[in-house]
Parts: C-alpha cells; sequence; structure tokens
C-alpha cells in the first residue's frame, strides 16, 4: 500500500509563531467569594413622605405663572390642607403635572402656595397635580 502525505499547510509553520494562547476561563461559585463586610450605621434616617393632590377645576394659562393656595390641595387621606410640610434644609419636592415630574425650576413649593414659574402652555380642567414632599430626620 501507497502511503499518502497529507497536503501542506497554506502557512507553512509560520502560523504556530503567531498563534495567540487565549488563558482558560475558570468557573467561580459565589458562595466562595466572601461577602463584603457588614456596616452597622450608628444613626438612622428616617424618611417623611407627604403627597398633596390637586385635580384642576378650571383650564389655567401660565403664560404670567399662577400660584395655587394650599388649600386647594387634599392629602393622602383626601383630608383638605390648609399648608403643606415643607423640609427644609433635610429634604425636597417633586411636583407632578399630568403624572409627569417637573423640572425644579419651573415651580416653587411655600407652606402656603405652589407658585408656577411663566411658561407659554395651558394646564387643562381635570389634569391631576401632586406635590411630593420628603424629608429626612437623623436618628
Amino acid at each position: 500500500m501507497k502511503k499518502i502525505n497529507p497536503p501542506k499547510s497554506i502557512c507553512d509553520g509560520c502560523c504556530e509563531e503567531n498563534r495567540f494562547n487565549w488563558h482558560r476561563i475558570k468557573a467561580i461559585d459565589e458562595l466562595s467569594i466572601p461577602p463584603p463586610p457588614v456596616v452597622i450605621p450608628s444613626r438612622t434616617i428616617i424618611p417623611t413622605i407627604n403627597r398633596y393632590f390637586y385635580i384642576v377645576t378650571e383650564d389655567i394659562d401660565l403664560t404670567n405663572g399662577v400660584t395655587l393656595l394650599a388649600n386647594l390641595f387634599s392629602d393622602d387621606n383626601g383630608d383638605p390642607v390648609t399648608e403643606f410640610k415643607i423640609f427644609n434644609p433635610n429634604g425636597y419636592d417633586n411636583l407632578y403635572i399630568n403624572g409627569v415630574m417637573q423640572e425644579s425650576g419651573a415651580y416653587k413649593v411655600t407652606p402656603n402656595s405652589l407658585i408656577l414659574n411663566p411658561f407659554n402652555t395651558t394646564i387643562f380642567d381635570g389634569t391631576p397635580i401632586i406635590i411630593e414632599s420628603l424629608g429626612f430626620q437623623l436618628m
């Protein structure tokens, strides 16, 4: 029987010199990784959240801005309010008009009112306005 030689490689051995060897990938068991240290704070931060709701009863033209008094709003329980609880400096307020959070520069919340800055738009009858006031107390 005649022995057949295999065909020569295209690179004639030069590929062996230029081969890149990948390192073997080893799977790690998550349980073998030590957990990060547990930090137990010496103090606790307690959040307080108040929400105030108003459904617009007639179109509001914002061309010249507008002030909505706190007594137009109700709280989370549906009870009328006479003022907004403001958490300054340890908190902040968010304003949602029709479910969309507004930029902080578009409004100001005071204890007695919501001031909407001038803007070339209208808030239409039936639109919900929600103020979310968040405060933080260090215990």
